[in-house]
């Protein structure tokens, strides 16, 4: 199974198997679709909020952290914080 983009991974679990083909145990699908589900019920505190916070999630894979600091800027959030670079980043 080719897995690329944003729904990839949310596609294999759909599927049950992982990046190698292998089934994914019935236990950790479970665990896992039901903290989703909990998950899916939990209130919001606003869509750029969690917008940020995707992008420095996976932002930090993809850029260092100068440029995802100047980048978050220069689209009108605030730059890291102490806490997202020590753990992005430390």
């Amino acid at each position: 199974m080719a897995i690329a983009g944003p729904d990839g991974v949310d596609a294999a679990i759909k599927a049950g198997v992982d990046l190698d083909g292998s089934p994914i145990p019935q236990e950790m699908l479970e665990l896992y679709n039901q903290v989703m589900d909990l998950e899916s019920q939990r209130a919001r505190s606003g869509v750029l909020k969690s917008m940020r916070n995707r992008v420095v999630k996976t932002g930090a894979k993809h850029f260092d952290q100068k440029t995802l600091n100047q980048r978050l800027q220069a689209a009108g959030w605030d730059g890291l914080k102490d806490k997202e670079i020590a753990f992005f980043y430390g």
